[in-house]
């Protein structure tokens, strides 16, 4: 599947362009070779070095686009206090960080004390609120870091950049980490990664295991033209 971070979107005319990127089973205009979800990063500018969406932006995107499935990207310290927000906005799922559960209040540290989570509480959360909940991992955090949650979980998200900003370059490592996570999920639990990643890298991306990829520059980045090829080549279909 194919996930277009609205990160590098226009955020002027955000509900059109979301409409040309999405398949028109998600009430998009694109066709069959569409995405087929959108997928939306919020930043606290504390967990990460940026500031972005909130519940706001969610909300507006299920008003124009009511069949969209909308993924969004918690990089916050305190996610339980956003999940809420989020259900009532509409959206379909929710992934947060384990890196605030571990003491690790930045995402490239080394800002560190207490854990700032519950996984378990924020999962249950998410799942009593009608939401799909994910977790996910950032490139410096040991992958058996996850453990203690797998079980829980319908979606695993590699982080593939140090996350922030689109248009980083791809961390190779990430690969490694989603062959040693599928080993451990059941066939339903989806592999999600985000950064970097673009038609060049997704074939590898996609046989290392991962079943969901996030693409922000290399979807928006393009003249709309060019914005269906891209989607194609990143899904392999």
């Amino acid at each position: 599947m194919a996930a277009a971070s609205i990160l590098s979107a226009d955020f002027g005319r955000m509900a059109d362009e979301c409409r040309s990127v999405l398949s028109d089973e998600q009430g998009g205009s694109a066709g069959p070779g569409g995405a087929d979800l959108l997928h939306l990063d919020v930043m606290d500018g504390h967990f990460v070095p940026n500031l972005t969406m909130g519940p706001d932006m969610c909300r507006g995107l299920r008003r124009a686009l009511p069949s969209a499935t909308l993924d969004v990207h918690l990089m916050v310290t305190d996610p339980g206090q956003y999940v809420d927000a989020f259900a009532d906005a509409g959206a379909d799922h929710v992934t947060f960080h384990v890196e605030p559960a571990l003491g690790v209040y930045r995402s490239k540290g080394p800002v560190e004390g207490p854990a700032r989570c519950d996984p378990a509480e924020v999962i249950g959360r998410v799942h009593e609120a009608g939401m799909t909940a994910g977790l996910a991992i950032n490139p410096p955090t040991p992958p058996d870091a996850l453990t203690p949650w797998l079980e829980m979980v319908d979606l695993v998200l590699v982080m593939s950049v140090n996350p922030g900003f689109s248009g980083q370059r791809f961390i190779e490592a990430a690969l490694e980490t989603t062959r040693g996570l599928r080993r451990f999920l059941r066939d339903e639990q989806l592999i999600q990664m985000d950064g970097g990643i673009g038609p060049e890298n997704a074939e590898r991306v996609r046989e290392s295991g991962c079943d969901v990829l996030v693409a922000a520059s290399a979807i928006f980045g393009r003249p709309e033209p060019e914005r269906i090829g891209a989607i194609t080549a990143i899904r392999g279909s």
